[in-house]
């Protein structure tokens, strides 16, 4: 069942017949604005990111710990045994914040394909294609992934056998591995709505 928060699931078909469909069309609309916004909007960008963010601080106390611990010393080995107990606190809420997002999406992501297949109506099935969002979660995506991907390999390729130690190497690659991943979840996210749309609001065979 979706969350209280959220809209309900359209009416069965069986019953549209019985409601006023003035009043239906309207709930259809503002449904669809209020899921589209949750499911594509500005907002949800920033999220993705904020989500991100927590895991790069988090990956920021586990590289520094690994960096103590290569120092071979006993303050070394405290002072990494707290930056890794820092991190782990860090990682594993947001994990779990993480998991429930992606739930959290497949509801709204249910409902919205549910609203949008129970009518149709030009205006509102406009707003929820929204070329302009997937535009910008694909560019703002392509930005982030290719920053990942640049301090990743950068790292790698950068990284003096001498003087780089394993930690330094683990300590960029993670954090460009985290931008890269979460890029690549942008991407696919706003290539599937646009997909999805695509398909859904066809015009019908004649």
């Amino acid at each position: 069942m979706p969350r209280r928060d959220l809209p309900p699931p359209p009416p069965p078909a069986h019953l549209r017949d019985w409601l006023d469909g003035a009043a239906v069309r309207a709930d259809r609309a503002r449904f669809l604005r209020d899921l589209g916004r949750r499911s594509l909007g500005v907002g949800r960008l920033l999220r993705l990111w904020a989500v991100a963010a927590v895991f790069v601080l988090g990956w920021c106390f586990v590289g520094t710990a690994w960096m103590a611990f290569e120092q071979h010393d006993p303050f070394g080995r405290v002072h990494g045994l707290v930056l890794a107990a820092l991190g782990a606190g860090v990682l594993i809420p947001a994990g779990i914040w993480c998991v429930r997002g992606a739930r959290r999406d497949r509801q709204v992501r249910q409902l919205l394909h549910a609203w949008a297949e129970s009518d149709r109506d030009p205006v509102a099935d406009a707003r929820v294609r929204a070329p302009g969002l997937s535009l910008t979660w694909c560019v703002a995506s392509f930005a982030l992934g290719a920053v990942g991907l640049w301090v990743a390999f950068g790292a790698a390729a950068s990284a003096d056998p001498v003087r780089t130690t394993y930690g330094e190497i683990a300590y960029l690659m993670g954090i460009g591995q985290i931008l890269w991943v979460t890029g690549l979840l942008g991407l696919a996210k706003a290539a599937a709505h646009h997909r999805w749309t695509v398909r859904a609001f066809r015009a019908p065979a004649s």
